[in-house]
């Protein structure tokens, strides 16, 4: 079983993936109540330095009802196995700096803790001859008019500053300093929440020139830009995967009942350790069969 309650490093000593330590979930008494553990919103005020405290990882739970449904249907926990490297993306949605900055309009407090997890499954994607996406968000003045029903939800003011902000002279446009880009990267633009719905940016293009049929989806947030971007995926026929510690939502209920309804629906859940190890297998596998 793969679905995991992430936690900081404890003196236990469980196993540990870019500083998050990994512990396996028992499987729950379906008679008895869940609760999911919440999250600080995004926008809250944090107390301490990222050094004082404990990352703010989403505690991942997957309910075993909706596991065993999977297994009846597919016959195993998960649908993907196996990654080809040269045939896999790492899609990185929306990690800028209006929704990971404290203090910004849009700010995810979790987005900044998920980052070496990002960073070692980019550094994985690459090893094993994948392609790493970046996906930006932008808008302008004329998103007010091209996509009206988004922001005719807001006050002008809040349109306003999200225009403003998201703009490429914003100061929430730019991706967070900490990721690890590279000159081999791709950097993708966005207007909407999907990067593979028409109109929204070249994702698809990028993708097919490269010959990929594999993505896994991280980023800010789970329920919104990753989610929609990873169901278009799957629609337009590529395996999809959501990385259950690599993505970041408002809060713990919003994470888990998207990563929840995408895994029965849309395609397979797993953590940046299951994915890394995939990738180095697939690598494994390829100088094996060279040999």
């Amino acid at each position: 079983m793969c679905f995991f309650l992430l936690r900081a490093p404890s003196p236990g000593g469980a196993a540990c993936i870019a500083g998050i330590t990994i512990q396996r979930q028992g499987r729950l008494d379906p008679t008895q109540s869940q609760d999911f553990l919440r999250s600080p919103a995004c926008g809250a005020t944090l107390g301490g330095t990222a050094q004082q405290r404990e990352p703010l990882m989403h505690k991942v739970h997957i309910a075993p009802e909706y596991v065993e449904r999977v297994v009846r249907r597919g016959g195993a926990e998960h649908s993907v196995t196996a990654l080809d490297g040269p045939r896999t993306a790492l899609v990185v949605v929306d990690m800028q700096n209006y929704f990971m900055g404290e203090g910004q309009p849009s700010e995810c407090p979790v987005a900044r803790d998920i980052v070496p997890n990002v960073n070692s499954l980019a550094a994985a994607t690459r090893r094993a001859g994948g392609l790493v996406v970046w996906i930006q968000t932008r808008s302008g003045p004329e998103s007010l008019t091209f996509w009206s029903a988004y922001y005719d939800r807001m006050t002008p003011e809040g349109a306003d500053r999200r225009v403003k902000g998201m703009a490429p002279d914003g100061d929430g446009y730019p991706l967070w300093p900490d990721l690890e880009v590279r000159d081999e990267d791709e950097i993708v633009i966005k207007t909407r929440y999907s990067a593979l719905v028409p109109g929204s940016s070249n994702l698809n293009e990028v993708l097919q020139a490269r010959g990929i049929d594999t993505v896994l989806i991280t980023g800010v947030s789970t329920c919104t830009c990753c989610e929609s971007t990873a169901r278009d995926a799957m629609m337009m026929n590529y395996r999809t995967l959501m990385v259950s510690d690599g993505c970041a939502a408002p809060d713990d209920y919003l994470h888990n009942a998207t990563l929840t309804n995408f895994y029965l629906q849309f395609g397979d859940v797993q953590t940046t350790g299951e994915l890394i190890a995939l990738l180095e297998a697939g690598t494994a596998r390829g100088a094996a069969a060279a040999e």
